[in-house]
């Protein structure tokens, strides 16, 4: 069976692919605009990927962010931690030299993540790819939706911010990037764009991912990753 957009319809599949999908994954994901074929905040993508990078390494326990001065934290790598995923060994690998500010590992890693993870949502069978020619002549790529994950994605984002529903820790950090990238009022067809769903963004942003996900640690590690990636993003150009 297949839902009114052509998809198959049905839960299963969803949550099978929500399973297997990591956080920056799901990121670009929902940066994808069906109805153009573009990617939302192309100019700033490097850190909003970068700072889910960084997120799911946190979440899977493999970095932690300390205090290094009064006015510093920087990103450390667990001892002995591992991954067999090869975007998050990338960045792994580059913390695991030394301690660093989240802005230095953004600049490092985040200027090489669009490619590979497009590659995984096309190899993934949620976006498809069709190379061509514009006038016959120039080459090109169009880009188009090919799952109903984002559509459960983004199910979920607005639920948090126009129903108030307290978001699992991959939903709202989803938010906090996207929040922080300025892209969200792109959404308003999806996720209508009002004062208080700003307003409750820039809250998940802050931090408040409700009591019951501050309470883990982590989380409250995850959540301090994204806050650090934010900061360091408020420093780069927007072009």
């Amino acid at each position: 069976m297949t839902d009114d957009l052509g998809f198959p319809s049905g839960g299963g599949e969803t949550a099978r692919l929500n399973d297997e999908a990591l956080l920056f994954e799901d990121v670009l994901l929902l940066l994808f605009q069906p109805e153009s074929g573009t990617i939302a905040g192309e100019n700033i993508l490097f850190y909003v990927l970068g700072g889910a990078v960084l997120a799911e390494l946190a979440l899977q326990e493999l970095v932690e962010v300390r205090r290094h001065s009064l006015f510093s934290n920087r990103v450390h790598a667990v001892d002995d931690a591992a991954t067999s995923d090869e975007v998050l060994e990338s960045a792994l690998s580059y913390i695991a030299e030394k301690p660093r500010d989240a802005q230095t590992v953004l600049a490092a890693i985040g200027p090489y993540l669009r490619q590979p993870v497009l590659d995984r949502l096309v190899e993934r069978g949620d976006v498809n790819r069709k190379k061509g020619k514009t006038l016959g002549i120039f080459p090109s790529t169009k880009l188009t939706l090919a799952s109903r994950r984002r559509a459960g994605l983004i199910a979920q984002v607005r639920a948090a911010l126009i129903d108030g529903d307290t978001p699992v820790p991959r939903i709202a950090a989803s938010i906090a990037l996207i929040s922080a990238s300025g892209t969200l009022p792109q959404f308003y067809r999806e996720i209508p764009w009002s004062g208080a769903v700003y307003t409750r963004a820039k809250a998940i942003e802050q931090g408040d991912w409700g009591a019951s996900a501050a309470a883990d640690a982590v989380t409250r590690t995850m959540a301090a990753v994204v806050a650090a990636s934010i900061a360091a993003a408020m420093n780069l150009p927007r072009g």
